[in-house]
């Protein structure tokens, strides 16, 4: 029992730590570490995985459409 509960409070404390910065700061929300949120790789257009797909849909969509017209 002691091993538990020391487990739970050692638990509750590190996630007390990592929220601090999300409770204390203005914004109030966690960094984006997402590829589309750093400015360097909108530079480069490099975008993630899923917009990449996205774009690639829609513009495999609209040569269809052009051909098939």
């Amino acid at each position: 029992m002691k091993i538990f509960l020391f487990s739970v409070i050692i638990i509750a404390f590190v996630v007390l730590l990592l929220s601090v910065k999300v409770i204390f700061s203005k914004n109030g929300r966690f960094p984006n570490f997402h590829i589309d949120g750093s400015k360097a790789m909108k530079d480069r257009n490099i975008h993630c995985v899923i917009k990449e797909d996205r774009l690639l849909r829609q513009k495999k969509k609209k040569n269809t459409r052009i051909i098939n017209n």
